[in-house]
Protein backbone atom coordinates (compact mmCIF):
# COMPACT_ATOMS: atom_id res chain seq x y z
CA UNK A 1 0.00 0.00 0.00
CA UNK A 2 1.58 3.24 -1.18
CA UNK A 3 -1.23 5.74 -2.51
CA UNK A 4 -3.91 6.64 0.28
CA UNK A 5 -6.89 9.00 -0.04
CA UNK A 6 -7.99 10.71 2.79
CA UNK A 7 -11.65 12.40 2.76
CA UNK A 8 -13.23 14.91 4.98
CA UNK A 9 -16.92 14.04 5.16
CA UNK A 10 -17.85 16.85 7.73
CA UNK A 11 -20.99 19.21 6.81
CA UNK A 12 -20.68 22.38 8.86
CA UNK A 13 -23.22 23.16 11.26
CA UNK A 14 -23.35 26.29 13.63
CA UNK A 15 -23.73 23.69 16.55
CA UNK A 16 -21.10 21.27 14.70
CA UNK A 17 -18.23 23.63 13.36
CA UNK A 18 -16.11 20.81 12.77
CA UNK A 19 -13.28 21.07 14.40
CA UNK A 20 -12.66 17.91 16.57
CA UNK A 21 -13.19 16.50 12.42
CA UNK A 22 -10.82 18.95 11.07
CA UNK A 23 -8.16 18.30 13.90
CA UNK A 24 -8.63 14.58 13.42
CA UNK A 25 -7.97 14.66 9.43
CA UNK A 26 -4.90 16.80 10.10
CA UNK A 27 -3.27 14.69 12.48
CA UNK A 28 -4.18 11.23 10.18
CA UNK A 29 -2.79 13.59 7.13
CA UNK A 30 0.58 14.32 8.68
CA UNK A 31 0.90 10.87 10.39
CA UNK A 32 0.16 9.01 7.14
CA UNK A 33 2.43 11.02 4.94
CA UNK A 34 5.52 10.26 6.53
CA UNK A 35 5.21 6.97 4.60
CA UNK A 36 2.49 7.06 2.13
CA UNK A 37 1.37 9.16 -1.19
CA UNK A 38 -1.29 11.29 0.41
CA UNK A 39 -4.28 13.25 -1.57
CA UNK A 40 -6.74 14.75 -0.12
CA UNK A 41 -10.80 15.77 -0.92
CA UNK A 42 -12.70 18.27 1.46
CA UNK A 43 -16.32 17.52 0.47
CA UNK A 44 -17.86 20.43 1.32
CA UNK A 45 -15.43 22.56 -0.37
CA UNK A 46 -16.77 20.76 -3.43
CA UNK A 47 -15.50 18.60 -5.86
CA UNK A 48 -15.14 17.46 -9.35
CA UNK A 49 -16.34 13.95 -10.27
CA UNK A 50 -13.94 13.11 -13.35
CA UNK A 51 -10.74 14.23 -10.30
CA UNK A 52 -12.38 12.60 -7.30
CA UNK A 53 -12.51 9.03 -9.75
CA UNK A 54 -9.35 9.52 -10.58
CA UNK A 55 -8.23 9.89 -6.78
CA UNK A 56 -10.38 6.65 -5.81
CA UNK A 57 -8.34 4.50 -8.88
CA UNK A 58 -4.79 6.05 -7.68
CA UNK A 59 -5.46 5.06 -3.68
CA UNK A 60 -4.52 1.77 -2.61
CA UNK A 61 -6.70 2.72 1.01
CA UNK A 62 -9.22 5.16 1.39
CA UNK A 63 -9.40 6.82 4.78
CA UNK A 64 -12.78 8.74 5.53
CA UNK A 65 -12.92 10.90 8.54
CA UNK A 66 -16.53 11.99 9.27
CA UNK A 67 -19.10 12.92 12.18
CA UNK A 68 -21.79 10.79 12.47
CA UNK A 69 -25.23 12.32 12.36
CA UNK A 70 -28.67 10.72 12.91
CA UNK A 71 -26.68 7.40 13.33
CA UNK A 72 -25.83 7.65 9.36
CA UNK A 73 -22.72 9.96 7.40
CA UNK A 74 -23.47 13.36 6.78
CA UNK A 75 -25.82 14.10 3.76
CA UNK A 76 -23.11 15.49 1.84
CA UNK A 77 -20.84 12.98 2.41
CA UNK A 78 -23.49 10.12 1.02
CA UNK A 79 -24.56 12.44 -1.66
CA UNK A 80 -20.70 12.49 -2.55
CA UNK A 81 -20.45 9.04 -2.55
CA UNK A 82 -23.77 8.89 -4.67
CA UNK A 83 -21.70 11.24 -7.40
CA UNK A 84 -18.43 9.14 -7.18
CA UNK A 85 -19.75 5.25 -7.17
CA UNK A 86 -19.89 5.28 -11.02
CA UNK A 87 -21.34 1.86 -12.70
CA UNK A 88 -18.39 0.15 -15.51
CA UNK A 89 -15.68 2.13 -12.92
CA UNK A 90 -16.63 0.93 -9.22
CA UNK A 91 -18.86 -1.52 -9.72
CA UNK A 92 -20.73 -3.76 -12.65
CA UNK A 93 -23.46 -6.39 -12.27
CA UNK A 94 -22.06 -8.97 -10.63
CA UNK A 95 -23.29 -13.35 -9.90
CA UNK A 96 -25.08 -12.11 -7.21
CA UNK A 97 -25.82 -8.91 -5.55
CA UNK A 98 -23.14 -7.18 -4.12
CA UNK A 99 -20.66 -9.20 -6.03
CA UNK A 100 -19.80 -7.18 -8.77
CA UNK A 101 -17.22 -4.64 -7.17
CA UNK A 102 -14.72 -3.64 -9.50
CA UNK A 103 -11.92 -2.25 -6.37
CA UNK A 104 -11.22 -5.35 -5.30
CA UNK A 105 -7.69 -3.81 -4.57
CA UNK A 106 -8.51 -1.18 -2.21
CA UNK A 107 -9.56 -1.26 1.38
CA UNK A 108 -10.99 1.57 3.05
CA UNK A 109 -11.60 2.89 6.78
CA UNK A 110 -13.35 4.93 8.64
CA UNK A 111 -12.50 7.16 11.37
CA UNK A 112 -15.95 8.37 13.17
CA UNK A 113 -17.00 10.96 15.80
CA UNK A 114 -20.13 9.91 18.00
CA UNK A 115 -22.29 12.11 19.94
CA UNK A 116 -22.90 9.71 21.78
CA UNK A 117 -21.25 7.81 24.72
CA UNK A 118 -18.95 4.34 24.41
CA UNK A 119 -21.28 2.66 26.62
CA UNK A 120 -24.29 3.18 24.31
CA UNK A 121 -22.75 0.54 21.90
CA UNK A 122 -23.19 -3.17 22.51
CA UNK A 123 -25.38 -2.93 25.61
CA UNK A 124 -27.38 -5.68 26.76
CA UNK A 125 -29.88 -3.72 28.17
CA UNK A 126 -33.18 -4.57 27.65
CA UNK A 127 -34.02 -1.05 26.30
CA UNK A 128 -30.82 0.17 25.26
CA UNK A 129 -31.95 2.56 22.10
CA UNK A 130 -29.06 1.20 20.21
CA UNK A 131 -30.47 -2.55 21.02
CA UNK A 132 -26.86 -4.09 21.46
CA UNK A 133 -25.31 -2.62 18.60
CA UNK A 134 -21.86 -2.06 17.70
CA UNK A 135 -20.25 0.83 15.84
CA UNK A 136 -19.78 -1.06 12.93
CA UNK A 137 -23.10 -2.71 12.75
CA UNK A 138 -25.31 0.80 13.05
CA UNK A 139 -23.05 1.97 10.31
CA UNK A 140 -23.83 -1.69 7.93
CA UNK A 141 -25.05 0.33 4.81
CA UNK A 142 -22.04 2.68 4.94
CA UNK A 143 -19.76 -0.82 4.93
CA UNK A 144 -22.05 -2.41 2.30
CA UNK A 145 -21.95 0.42 -0.15
CA UNK A 146 -17.53 -0.14 -0.12
CA UNK A 147 -18.07 -3.71 -0.21
CA UNK A 148 -20.45 -3.23 -3.07
CA UNK A 149 -17.82 -1.73 -4.32
CA UNK A 150 -15.24 -4.30 -3.92
CA UNK A 151 -13.47 -2.58 -0.91
CA UNK A 152 -11.93 -4.17 2.27
CA UNK A 153 -12.69 -2.81 5.17
CA UNK A 154 -10.34 -2.00 8.01
CA UNK A 155 -11.32 -1.62 11.51
CA UNK A 156 -12.65 1.72 12.43
CA UNK A 157 -11.64 4.24 14.65
CA UNK A 158 -14.50 5.60 17.18
CA UNK A 159 -14.70 8.49 19.24
CA UNK A 160 -17.55 9.26 21.21
CA UNK A 161 -19.59 12.67 23.06
CA UNK A 162 -18.08 14.81 20.23
CA UNK A 163 -20.59 17.50 21.07
CA UNK A 164 -19.35 17.78 24.59
CA UNK A 165 -16.10 19.88 25.58
CA UNK A 166 -13.27 18.20 23.84
CA UNK A 167 -9.00 17.42 25.48
CA UNK A 168 -8.17 17.45 22.01
CA UNK A 169 -4.62 16.04 22.93
CA UNK A 170 -6.17 12.95 24.26
CA UNK A 171 -8.23 12.24 20.55
CA UNK A 172 -5.61 13.14 18.75
CA UNK A 173 -3.36 10.61 20.39
CA UNK A 174 -6.76 7.92 20.05
CA UNK A 175 -6.33 8.51 16.61
CA UNK A 176 -2.77 8.41 16.20
CA UNK A 177 -2.55 5.22 18.12
CA UNK A 178 -4.77 3.62 15.82
CA UNK A 179 -3.06 4.67 12.93
CA UNK A 180 0.10 3.64 14.01
CA UNK A 181 -1.72 0.20 14.48
CA UNK A 182 -3.34 -0.10 11.01
CA UNK A 183 -0.56 1.28 8.64
CA UNK A 184 2.29 1.83 10.58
Amino acid sequence: MDNILLIDGHDQYERAPGNLTQSLAQVIQNDLEKKYDIQTTIVKEGYEVDKEVEKFLWADCIVIQTPIYWFSIPGILKKYFDDIFLPKIFFEKGTALGRGGLLKEKKYMFSVTWGVKKTSFASSEPTAFLEGKSEDEVLFPVHKTFEYCGMQQLPTFSLYGAMKERIFEEDLEQIQAHIKKIFI
